[in-house]
């Protein structure tokens, strides 16, 4: 029987040929009846478990924190340390490997990616993922540094050079641009001047050779680092709308990273798409750009590229998406006197696939809207839907009056949520905490943030309802049956529901409590341990969470696409590898742990 033993199983899909072999010798079968104790607090361990048939409860005081099925091991942690710190008890007949002490050991000392799998904490699982993924897959290009793709020399010249000798110098040096000092200031300040900027120089009128270069030069540079992911200098780019950065190291120069380069390099589709967007002449040429985007989402995680940075690309080319549309759709005065902006995930920047409309307008007070308004706004909404973006079920989209109304009626508005806090009030609150403004005038809709959070933060009361909202959904007993599919014949596993929703909801409710402005749950979190109001250790884990959860969802809504079904967020345990299963476990034991705190903080279990 010990030859059959299953090396496509974590963490022992790592092992090479030697290692297997040491295994193979190293193990033996054992049999335990149901409710027998297998490993009990305190004793030292001699042996790792690895499960044939059965499953096995790992116990905290009489609470069943873990269940552990076929092809699970367990307890690598207490082999480790010696001690077992956890019983584990077999909830019906157990058949399982025993791998002897000595022979992990060996294991652990030979391949340190056994042993970060085998009992570290999430962090360092997720980390070890990463590394045996770019061992067999070629690691994504987004993760390159900035140095490795190609960088043009950077040529210097002074402010008052005249735009006729910097004529010169471009071709001379086939570049299309050239870094301005400015002497006149102390210290000096450094700005660019391109070929787009020589436009401008000869409809100023003054001759070339009389006209200098600082009059025309752009001194609010950009910068990255070296060391910076090229990923990240591309969603500079687009958030900035610049073709180039300059590369930059403790304060000198490197070179210049131009956006064709850069994309050249990473071979990907979001220039194009930018491009489109930006070059569309109608809503036709715009909705061939949105199909484009999911191409580019799937293209991205395939390659590897990190969650995070998907989502962050996502957010940047929807709201060129959706800016370009209002343009196209709204006239001038409406686009300049109003703030459109975007709710729930595509507000947080943690949208991947396409989900529904949330979306909203606030008018200038003092401005008198056009009387077709009704129909600019609802022609918008249907434009989003036909790019695919299914209309709001509950309506929450600027086609509904309600979320399209002025600055102090919003601010009124938003007011009476927190006044007379019912159950869709909350929703709203919770749905409006995460709004991002897409087009228009930002500081319409930070004013109303702004009031909204100043008298947010006095009232317990509504403190403690908001954050109650963390167990809308799912079960508190039954999601280790459901993960393991003991006792229900459904193993669908709403992602959102059960690990996405209560990470992103809890951390919305701590960020309102502590008057933090991020919007971001990654960027609450962080402004949460920076103010020492999360533990730093419950911040990664939530962060490494919510990006597993956000991963999978996306993992398995690309299959549900492919095979032509709708994307429910849904994910079959049965269908997954004993590695995503062991890390589901794991995160969603931080979700538990995380509600456990937020009950505390909010007093949850009083009410």
């Amino acid at each position: 029987m010990p030859n059959a033993f299953n090396f496509s199983a974590s963490p022992f899909d790592c092992l090479n040929a030697d290692e297997q072999r040491l295994v193979r010798n190293s193990v033996d079968v054992v049999y335990f009846p149901e409710a027998e104790i297998i490993l009990d607090v305190g004793t030292t361990p001699t042996h790792l478990f690895v499960i044939i048939k059965g499953y096995v409860s790992q116990l905290e005081g009489n609470e069943v924190t873990t269940t552990y099925g076929p092809d699970d091991c367990f307890d690598g942690r207490g082999l480790v340390a010696g001690r077992v710190s956890s019983r584990f008890v077999a909830a019906e007949e157990v058949v399982a490997y025993q791998l002897a002490r000595q022979a992990v050991s060996d294991l652990i000392a030979a391949n340190a990616t056994f042993g970060a799998l085998l009992f570290s904490d999430l962090s360092n699982k997720l980390s070890a993922l990463s590394q045996r993924k770019s061992q067999y897959e070629l690691q994504s290009l987004t993760l390159s540094r900035v140095d490795e793709a190609f960088l043009r020399p950077a040529y210097f010249v002074d402010a008052d050079t005249d735009i006729l000798s910097v004529v010169t110098l471009f071709q001379d040096k086939r570049t299309s641009n050239v870094l301005v000092r400015d002497r006149q200031t102390e210290p000096p300040r450094l700005g660019i001047f391109t070929t787009t900027a020589l436009q401008r120089a000869v409809l100023d009128g003054r001759r070339l050779d009389q006209l200098a270069v600082g009059e025309l030069a752009n001194f609010s540079l950009i910068e990255v680092r070296p060391s910076d992911q090229l990923g990240d200098a591309m969603a500079v780019m687009l958030r900035r709308r610049v073709h180039r950065v300059v590369v930059v190291e403790a304060g000198q120069v490197v070179g210049i990273l131009e956006a064709l380069d850069l994309f050249s390099f990473l071979s990907n589709q979001s220039h194009l798409i930018t491009v489109q967007i930006e070059e569309a002449k109608d809503l036709a040429g715009l909705s061939q750009a949105a199909v484009q985007i999911t191409r580019m989402i799937a293209s991205l995680h395939r390659s590897g590229s990190r969650v995070s940075l998907i989502a962050k690309l996502v957010q940047q080319l929807n709201a060129r998406l959706f800016e370009r549309a209002w343009n196209l759709i709204a006239p001038a005065d409406l686009v300049a006197n109003s703030c459109l902006f975007v709710m729930g995930s595509e507000g947080r920047g943690e949208q991947l696939l396409k989900t529904d409309q949330d979306n909203g307008l606030i008018l200038r007070d003092s401005y008198t809207p056009p009387e077709n308004l009704d129909t600019i706004s609802q022609r918008f909404s249907n434009a989003l839907r036909e790019f695919g973006y299914p209309e709001c079920p509950g309506h929450i989209m600027v086609s509904n009056p309600q979320w399209r109304k002025s600055a102090s009626e919003f601010g009124q508005m938003t007011r009476q949520w927190l006044i007379m806090p019912d159950g869709d009030s909350l929703m709203n609150l919770a749905i409006f905490m995460d709004a991002h403004t897409v087009c228009g005038d930002d500081r319409l809709l930070e004013v109303v943030r702004y009031g909204l959070m100043q008298i947010a933060t006095d009232n317990d009361a509504m403190l403690s309802r908001f954050a109650a909202a963390i167990d809308s959904f799912g079960s508190s007993t039954g999601w280790w049956n459901r993960l393991l599919g003991l006792g229900e014949t459904d193993q669908q596993l709403n992602l959102k529901k059960e690990g996405i929703f209560p990470i992103v909801h809890g951390v919305r409710s701590l960020a309102m409590a502590h008057r933090i402005q991020e919007i971001s749950t990654t960027g609450r979190i962080s402004a949460l341990v920076n103010d020492g109001k999360l533990d730093a250790a419950m911040g990664l884990d939530l962060t490494d969470s919510l990006h597993f959860f956000m991963g999978l969802k996306l993992k398995v809504g690309l299959a549900e696409l492919e095979t032509g079904k709708a994307v429910t967020g849904a994910v079959n345990v049965a269908r997954l590898s004993s590695l995503d299963r062991d890390l589901l476990k794991d995160t969603l034991g931080v979700v538990k742990r995380f509600k456990a705190l937020l009950r505390y903080r909010f007093h949850l279990d009083t009410m």
